[in-house]
């Protein structure tokens, strides 16, 4: 499974229909190749560039075997340009080098087309499934991509601890215990554990948290908790609150509120109205959870609904989830997809993509009738222990939730389409002010914080055409041992050489070069705009800017020679006097410092990419400040994991006792053998 040079491919073997496949999709067999047989481009591309790619698929052709696998397309650079899966390899690879007409897009991506690499498998339903997971690692440019890839948050009820515990998770399912979602977002979790730990009145805490408490903490004294850490609720009671909470976020909520509303009656009677009272909160919390979910549903126990929008040749994908007849939430997807795509073709790559690192739920209902449904639905099936079943329905609740969802997509693509035109405007005007020849597409903010020098973090943010691009963020933890404390101008200097020093080694700038042959000094001449605009967003800026003056401008320009990369164009923003928004002062190389016009759209726009640099650099200095506040000693101790520390602060109370025990006594804890206790008694005294 190696990719092959070109050089070390065996001749062509394309003779009179002889090794001709038989099509995937077709009734009769294909005609065969041969060498003087020319690709017929039903549009006006350069047909040299395209008969190359196809030479080069024809070689990789000859030698491939009629079963299922994936295959992948790479350029001369050794980017992947595209990943598909074939239920016969030598079938589909070869209708890409046949005498047909191809859409723009394919007729593109085969005249990018250096080498292939193939992976073959037992059954088309692990190509499909291994496809979508090359898709979502490599990014393929010609293929659909599934963006704002965030894990969803559940809500976890744990059986490995002392008492049950309730807490959002999110990510690998280590834990023992009961998961219950996906929730759309963080906020819908936190609104719906808040309820339930006034229903349930289940703990939250942590175990190293609870297992050294000696009284109630403050959620008990609010009637968040009913205080197992200490007692004050006995094993027996606590383990039935916790089944009635897993109860109810299993679906069986009437079941749980006519116990309580039962429990509620019968204290009543024996007119013990406190009682009665904390039973009728606890009813009101999940009447509360329930009322705030939305369009709930009668019908459907369990199902995500996919609904798909187009509009100016962009796509929206709005999920719908739904659990226990409830609805628990909604998420807007914006894929990356060729224009020329059909809404099937679409929906059908994003859900395979979508439940790549997730179970797919019983029933999944959308909006168009994707391609190879059955196959989909049987590669779902495989990862999980339950039929997966793919339905568009026609008509029923089921068809009035996919309309309500596409109601959603169609109003979140218009947003988003109004939203990116004055985005657009907005860059355009940047690109004036600041004397580039285009829009820029992407801009990277730098700023730096720190408190005298400790804990100090650098800062990236990224905007562009759709606003700030939150995933490509990035900090950067200084580690010069070289530089003064508090020296900001080192510290851009580091941050810059570090960034540029990594651009350069993973996205050479071969488009760019051009532009790097600018005067010293001035505004280097951005490199014109790609043919297709619907190309990836660009690894290499197209304007820097500094949050600082001169001198952190030079700073710059300095980190930036070092690493020998010109033709970037910095802009320093310097605040105003006594930093009042609105006066900042611009440096730009090879011109006099400016301000813009109060009150220009312009300069709004530029305080907030200042601002959201600014927010983002000190939320991770305050991250990396409370992580340093907080380090136990004992995490630096070799060989100490979680439960040993547990075990040592659970006998001993406090780390500074810890510190003072002396070896016996360390060896005596429980779950402590004498080589742990040697390690942490050595730790603590070497040089004693």
């Amino acid at each position: 499974m190696s990719r092959r040079a070109l050089s070390d491919l065996p001749p062509d073997t394309f003779d009179d229909g002889r090794d001709a496949e038989r099509d995937e999709t077709a009734d009769e067999p294909e005609a065969g190749l041969s060498e003087t047989e020319a690709p017929e481009i039903d549009f006006d591309f350069e047909a040299g560039a395209v008969q190359a790619g196809t030479e080069v698929i024809r070689r990789f052709w000859s030698t491939l075997p009629s079963s299922p696998g994936v295959y992948r397309m790479f350029d001369h650079r050794g980017d992947v340009l595209y990943v598909g899966k074939a239920k016969n390899l030598k079938a589909r690879v070869g209708s890409y080098a046949r005498g047909q007409a191809h859409s723009n897009r394919i007729a593109r991506m085969i005249s990018q087309t250096a080498a292939m690499e193939f992976v073959t498998t037992a059954t088309e339903t692990e190509a499909l499934l291994l496809e979508a997971n090359l898709i979502k690692q490599l990014k393929p440019r010609f293929n659909v991509l599934m963006r704002d890839d965030k894990s969803f948050p559940y809500i976890l009820v744990t059986d490995d601890g002392p008492a049950p515990q309730i807490v959002k998770h999110r990510g690998a399912r280590r834990r023992k215990g009961n998961y219950y979602g996906p929730f759309a977002s963080v906020w819908a979790v936190n609104r719906t554990v808040n309820a339930l730990q006034r229903a349930f009145l289940l703990r939250t805490c942590t175990d190293s948290y609870y297992e050294n408490r000696t009284r109630p903490c403050l959620l008990y004294q609010i009637k968040r908790c009913s205080g197992p850490c200490t007692g004050e609720i006995g094993p027996e009671d606590y383990a039935a609150m916790a089944d009635s909470a897993r109860a109810f976020l299993a679906g069986k909520s009437n079941a749980v509120k006519d116990r309580m509303r039962a429990e509620m009656q019968a204290a009543s009677e024996t007119m013990e109205f406190e009682r009665a009272a904390r039973f009728r909160d606890r009813i009101a919390a999940l009447s509360a959870i329930q009322g705030v979910q939305g369009v709930n549903t009668q019908g459907v126990e369990e199902a995500d609904v996919f609904a798909l929008d187009e509009q100016a040749g962009q796509f929206c994908i709005e999920v719908f989830f739904f659990r226990n007849f409830q609805n628990w939430g909604n998420r807007a997807y914006f894929p990356k997809a060729d224009r020329t795509m059909t809404p099937d073709e679409v929906l059908g790559s994003f859900i395979g993509q979508f439940y790549d690192d997730k179970p797919a739920p019983r029933t999944v209902l959308t909006s168009h009738a994707i391609e190879d449904a059955e196959l989909v639905a049987a590669a779902l099936s495989s990862r999980v222990e339950y039929r997966v079943e793919i339905h568009r329905p026609s008509r029923g609740e089921r068809k009035n939730l996919v309309d309500y969802a596409q109601r959603n997509a169609k109003e979140a693509l218009a947003r988003r389409l109004a939203d990116t035109a004055s985005q657009g405007k907005l860059l355009a005007a940047l690109g004036q002010a600041f004397g580039l020849d285009r829009a820029p597409r992407r801009i990277e903010v730098y700023d730096n914080s720190h408190i005298m020098g400790t804990n100090a973090v650098g800062g990236m943010i990224v905007a562009g055409p759709t606003g700030f691009m939150k995933a490509h963020y990035r900090t950067f933890n200084i580690k010069s041992e070289d530089l003064t404390p508090g020296d900001d101008y080192g510290m851009m200097r580091e941050v810059l050489q570090r960034r540029f020093k990594r651009l350069v080694k993973e996205a050479p700038r071969t488009e760019r070069e051009a532009a790097a042959s600018a005067a010293e000094g001035g505004v280097p001449e951005p490199v014109p705009a790609p043919a297709d605009e619907s190309e990836a967003f660009p690894a290499w800026p197209d304007l820097v800017l500094i949050d600082g003056g001169k001198g952190q401008l030079d700073a710059a320009r300095a980190a930036l020679e070092e690493v020998g990369v010109a033709g970037v164009p910095l802009i320093g923003v310097a605040k105003g006097r006594d930093r009042d928004a609105g006066r900042e002062t611009f440096f730009v190389p090879g011109r006099p410092p400016f301000k813009l016009p109060p009150r220009d759209p312009t300069l709004y726009f530029v305080q907030r990419l200042r601002d959201e640099a600014h927010r983002f650099a000190i939320g991770s200095h305050r991250a990396k400040r409370k992580r340093e506040m907080v380090r136990n000693p004992l995490d630096e101790i070799a060989g100490i994991g979680p439960s040993r520390k547990r075990a040592l602060l659970h006998h001993f109370g406090t780390v500074k006792a810890i510190e003072r025990a002396a070896f016996e006594d360390l060896a005596r804890t429980p779950g402590v053998n004498a080589a742990t206790a040697r390690a942490v008694y050595d730790f603590f005294h070497a040089g004693a």
